[in-house]
């Protein structure tokens, strides 16, 4: 199948098509099907996903970036992620443990790696070879966005920064993670997660307060900050890529998770804003609802989350704390916070003489939120995790399976998808060179000898 001329004038003259169509061939070869010659073709062409007409160029390794192109892989992109040969992103190893074969031995993915590149086709390139520049630099063309977690400046020397390929795609919407951000005067440090929880404030109301037990700064136990940036920079690429449909131009984005961190303060930065008063680390307690907290029961904890005046009535009930929910120290929120001491030294010596599963089962009864603290174990088992499929199994080339934590977005006409497995390093180097690059056999084996992928 050739292009008619009336695709190629289609081509050149409706820019905001142009990035597609390399997928929309590449889809053709693999399924052996034809289309007609007019675009407006072009969305039967797709699948039922909601971004699967859109190329995703990824250059980003370890957890914020591989976070957000997994989400929009799962969204329906193609992600074609570029690693290192060799190596490749350094999560692959990043354990024990490593997902095991069918005998029980390691294979060569961490499990750590497994948890955020599902959906993703890998390339080894080498970066730092003209032709491997060369590579990256037409996938580029035939991209609609590139992800990107380099230091500042990091590929400028390669000629793949922003300002080097806008001039050749000026659709392009160019997505940069950093540390710090693009500008600034910490814009050339390093950043990472733990780095970022500390300098963000994130630590500073993290833990058991000072003077207690244990007390003292503490990270979140899951690398959030990482996590949100993936997010965020998700959201961004969506924004960019609808605002292209009315402008036909690509743009370069701008996310740090020194930024994220602070925006993901939420609450917590508007009490000190609003008060000039740095909010302390308070254990599980909150800063502005009470009783929001952890009790020790008979036999351990359990979690209470009263979030207004007749929750907290009911719950007095059920504690037996005849009088509590009318005495002025603790009839409305405000004054609950303000008197926290008095109330949680009465709430937590009541709590201690039954067993959480007897206050669980009493505070459900009377609609008082509340919850256990699980171990993985018991999250897993959960019934309401499987009734809502958040645990998926995909087949996998080395270990025969793979268990994965599914997507959390619930579409209800264009579901996820999980099409392939977390690949093996290179898997699809060949196919995509072959398919989208248009290299020949010689060719590639050419750069193989070379070192070049």
């Amino acid at each position: 199948w050739l292009p008619s001329a009336l695709d190629v004038a289609l081509y050149d003259f409706q820019p905001i098509l142009r990035p597609r169509w390399p997928k929309v061939i590449r889809s053709i070869s693999r399924s052996g099907g034809k289309i007609g010659a007019s675009p407006s073709t072009l969305p039967a062409m797709s699948d039922a996903a909601p971004l699967s007409h859109l190329r995703i160029l990824d250059l980003s390794r370890v957890l914020a970036g591989p976070w957000c192109s997994q989400l929009l892989a799962d969204l329906g992109a193609e992600v074609i992620k570029i690693e290192r040969p060799g190596s490749g992103d350094e999560t692959r190893a990043w354990g024990p443990p490593y997902l095991k074969d069918a005998e029980g031995h390691d294979t060569s993915e961490a499990a750590y790696y497994l948890a955020i590149n599902r959906n993703k086709e890998s390339v080894t390139v080498d970066l730092a070879h003209p032709e491997g520049q060369a590579l990256i630099r037409d996938l580029a063309l035939k991209s609609d966005v590139l992800l990107e977690n380099y230091k500042v400046g990091g590929l400028k020397k390669y000629g793949l920064d922003y300002e080097s390929l806008a001039k050749l795609n000026p659709h392009l919407i160019y997505c940069s993670i950093t540390g710090f951000g693009q500008n600034g005067p910490w814009a050339d440090r390093p950043g990472y997660d733990f780095i970022i929880q500390g300098i963000g404030g994130l630590m500073s109301v993290t833990g058991e307060a000072d003077g207690c037990p244990g007390g003292g700064p503490q990270k979140v136990g899951v690398a959030l900050v990482d996590i949100l940036t993936g997010l965020y920079a998700a959201n961004a690429i969506q924004a960019a890529l609808i605002e292209r449909e009315k402008s036909g131009l690509g743009q370069h984005i701008d996310v740090s998770l020194l930024d994220t961190q602070v925006a993901s303060l939420a609450n917590l930065a508007l009490n000190y804003l609003c008060s000039g008063v740095s909010p302390r680390r308070m254990g599980n307690a909150h800063p502005n609802i009470a009783p929001y907290q952890v009790l020790a029961s008979s036999d351990g904890h359990f979690i209470v989350a009263v979030g207004n005046d007749g929750q907290f009535r009911r719950f007095c009930e059920v504690l037996d704390l005849p009088g509590m929910a009318d005495d002025e120290r603790f009839a409305s929120n405000a004054a609950r916070v303000r008197n926290r001491a008095a109330l949680d030294a009465a709430i937590e010596a009541r709590a201690k003489t039954q067993t959480k599963q007897h206050w669980l089962g009493r505070l459900e009864a009377a609609d008082v939120p509340c919850g256990p603290i699980n171990k993985l174990e018991e999250v897993f088992a959960e019934p309401q995790l499987a009734a809502r499929e958040m645990v998926v199994t995909m087949p996998h080339p080395t270990a025969g399976e793979v268990k994965l934590v599914g997507n959390p977005i619930k579409l209800a006409r264009t579901p996820v998808a999980y099409r392939s497995p977390p690949p093996l390093l290179g898997q699809q180097t060949e196919d995509v060179l072959r398919t989208i690059g248009g290299l020949t056999d010689e060719q590639i084996e050419k750069l193989r000898d070379a070192g070049v992928i």
